[in-house]
């Protein structure tokens, strides 16, 4: 039987958020043999939440597990995806990691970097709430947007 978490209004509020329903389709799409379907979304994202304490608690280096890179990736997908319901161009996101954690993530929308985001210490990826989460999340969508409009030629080359 699927636990109940304990959820404030605001963390409640922001699992309604149109970034995390994005990123909530991105993981439901990844469950091919319905080990997901019990789970509320909220526990589909709990893996994003990282309390202070729980970060505190991590080395400072580390090296990330490939769960962690595959949620990083599942994130900027729904980052991608955002923008490209909003802009109706295609968004493509590539990462670059080192094993140390170190890397990069750009969302590249025709010509353009849509989105540019030099990641570090990615085995402490992680935000305090679902609020501090949809916030991250819609704050690159809305950076991206603005880019693929601003410089809409580009955007739209090819």
């Amino acid at each position: 039987m699927a636990e109940t978490l304990e959820l404030s209004a605001e963390d409640s509020e922001a699992l309604a958020s149109p970034f995390l329903s994005e990123l909530i389709k991105q993981y439901r799409a990844q469950d091919m043999h319905g080990a997901w379907e019990g789970k509320s979304d909220a526990q589909l994202l709990e893996p994003y939440i990282l309390s202070a304490e729980a970060r505190r608690a991590l080395p400072i280096m580390g090296d990330p597990d490939p769960e962690t890179l595959w949620r990083i990736e599942l994130f900027y997908n729904a980052v991608g995806l955002s923008i490209e319901r909003a802009t109706k161009v295609m968004v493509t996101p590539m990462m670059k990691m080192s094993h140390e954690g170190f890397g990069r993530m750009v969302l590249i929308a025709g010509r353009l970097i849509a989105v540019n985001k030099q990641l570090r210490d990615a085995h402490r990826f992680g935000f305090p709430t679902y609020a501090k989460l949809a916030e991250a999340g819609q704050k690159f969508v809305d950076e991206g947007v603005g880019m693929v409009n601003k410089y809409n030629e580009v955007a739209n080359w090819g």
